[in-house]
């Protein structure tokens, strides 16, 4: 059984717990507004950038590009995974390792290898799936020019036809206190049938193109990719900074509710061990009283 002395220490031991706890909180929560700004202002002209490829690329239909080429009988497929450098972030990295698990059991039928920003989820992984590169960053968050440097490096491998799709697994940001796992494919582009002729229903008319849709769409097309790319990368920093966030909270919340309990535990032994001193003074001295 703990005797005073140790609940002191569990205590002062657990205090310090809290402060860290909370000091990371505060720091999560300042770097999530940052994050959460960056992906909000993001996201609407990701959104429109890609909408406009798929309408100009359905009412052009003798438009061909690289990046929209299927290739049915490549089985090899490459998947960017975004994950963090950094733990207590609750189980921001378990899902995105289980996400991995769950893509390589579901789709047989290709044979991926898995490169990675962020060692936590490669860590987890590392020996049931193929692993390839894990990129590296001069700071935590990559810019703009660094994703661009990645995606040219997953594009080339498509363009050349070492694989036949492209994808990207993150978690997007919903709000500060969740995130959905998502799976996207971004090379090939497919345009679906069904989507072309809605697009056509939508747009009747045609446009007039300055200089044409052949030099517009081969400007943007490789633009949507790297886009895509950028965006998933914002979406996983925001994630990140919310689950580390909410993590950290419960933490504090946890060592603030163990401070308690030990303290109340220390509080009932020290009353107790003074009940017994003050029952053994009186028996001492009912003793010399005879």
């Amino acid at each position: 059984m703990a005797n005073i002395k140790d609940l002191k220490k569990r205590i002062k031991s657990t205090r310090g717990t809290f402060k860290s706890t909370k000091a990371m909180k505060l720091v999560s929560a300042a770097k999530l507004n940052k994050a959460q700004q960056r992906i909000v202002g993001m996201r609407p002209y990701a959104t429109e950038l890609e909408q406009t490829v798929r309408t100009v690329s359905a009412l052009n239909l003798d438009y061909t590009s690289v990046y929209f080429t299927e290739r049915p009988d490549n089985r090899q497929s490459v998947v960017l995974v975004l994950s963090s450098d950094k733990g207590l972030c609750g189980g921001y990295n378990s899902a995105i390792a289980k996400a991995v698990r769950r893509l390589k059991a579901e789709k047989t039928g290709e044979q991926f290898k898995f490169f990675f920003i962020g060692k936590k989820a490669r860590d987890l992984v590392q020996k049931e799936v193929n692993v390839g590169k894990t990129f590296k960053f001069a700071k935590v968050d990559p810019t703009l020019e660094e994703i661009r440097k990645v995606s040219d490096e997953l594009s080339a491998m498509f363009i050349n036809g070492e694989v036949g799709k492209v994808y990207v697994l993150y978690n997007s940001f919903l709000s500060a206190i969740a995130f959905n796992t998502t799976l996207k494919q971004l090379l090939p582009l497919v345009v679906s049938e069904q989507e072309r002729e809605a697009l056509k229903a939508r747009f009747p008319f045609d446009y007039k193109y300055e200089p044409s849709a052949q030099s517009i769409l081969d400007t943007l097309v490789p633009e949507v990719f790297i886009t895509s790319v950028y965006t998933a990368s914002l979406d996983a920093i925001a994630s990140e900074h919310g689950a580390r966030m909410s993590a950290m909270e419960s933490a504090s919340k946890n060592s603030k509710e163990l401070i308690r309990k030990l303290s109340l535990k220390m509080n009932k032994l020290r009353q107790a061990k003074i009940t017994t001193e003050l029952a053994e003074v009186v028996s001492g001295a009912e003793s010399l009283n005879g």
